[in-house]
């Protein structure tokens, strides 16, 4: 259906045009607020037009969703989709720091089939950290096939947190970075074992991040415990959870109030 290869030669080379503004190797950026709270910097711009392009051409029978592109309603009549986040973790991509990734999915029937997740600044003596996944097939970073967190307790279980809240105290702080989908990939990379987010979130963050943590062996739900869906009409979630299976319902039951309350 697909040609892999150029799939993977063009999210390469998306994080090769993404590095070439990145304040971190020394080069001037412009960047904006879309919304306040909400950055935007010319090089998600730049990336998500080259993505498109090139995807589009790769595959044009499939649809389009992307954070830095207007929404074009006719995508819920494809049945595949592209679903795009051209810099996720824009704010550490700003600030010169490492916590950002290229993310790419490929949706069948609201399903996600591939999924990519680039990070060219994380072991750049490996060339970045780049992630992906098909479905029912695994998924790997850098070669090296995942296998997800085993973590049997919410008790000490690892959630990549700047702080905890105090019901939650019986948790393990661990790096954070910006990008939602590199915190999912990380349960994915049993360096962490419950992610979670309690507010209202978009597709293209977390598609093909939930599909690398899944074939990994984790569960991917939003908060409310309930099966993730894309290319819908409104393209949000309630909150992600991703865990080790094992803790997966104690973490459900333990976020539910707070689901509730942050949903209404």
């Amino acid at each position: 259906m697909i040609d892999r290869s150029k799939l993977e030669s063009i999210v390469r080379e998306a994080g090769r045009l993404a590095l070439a503004g990145w304040p971190g190797d020394g080069h001037d950026l412009k960047h904006w607020e879309k919304t306040p709270g909400s950055p935007v910097c010319e090089a998600d711009l730049a990336v998500d037009a080259f993505l498109k392009r090139e995807l589009s051409a790769l595959l044009p029978s499939a649809g389009w969703l992307s954070e830095e592109t207007a929404d074009a309603p006719d995508r819920l009549q494809d049945q595949l989709v592209w679903l795009v986040d051209p810099i996720d973790g824009t704010r550490d991509f700003i600030a010169g720091r490492t916590g950002w990734a290229i993310s790419v999915a490929l949706v069948n029937t609201r399903r996600p089939l591939f999924g990519y997740l680039y990070a060219p600044v994380r072991r750049r003596d490996e060339g970045g950290e780049f992630w992906h996944a098909e479905a029912g097939k695994g998924s790997w970073r850098n070669g090296r096939r995942l296998v997800a967190s085993d973590c049997k307790s919410l008790l000490g279980a690892r959630v990549p947190a700047k702080k905890l809240a105090a019901e939650d105290t019986d948790l393990t702080l661990v790096d954070q970075p910006n990008s939602i989908a590199l915190r999912m990939a990380m349960v994915a990379a049993d360096e962490a074992d419950l992610l979670a987010t309690l507010r209202w979130g978009y597709e293209w963050d977390i598609a093909a991040a939930g599909l690398i943590a899944r074939e990994a062996g984790a569960t991917v739900t939003d908060a409310f415990g309930k099966a993730l869906n894309y290319n819908k009409h409104d393209p949000r979630a309630f909150g992600v959870l991703v865990t080790s299976s094992a803790i997966h319902a104690d973490a459900v039951t333990r976020l539910a109030d707070r689901a509730r309350r942050f949903s209404a």
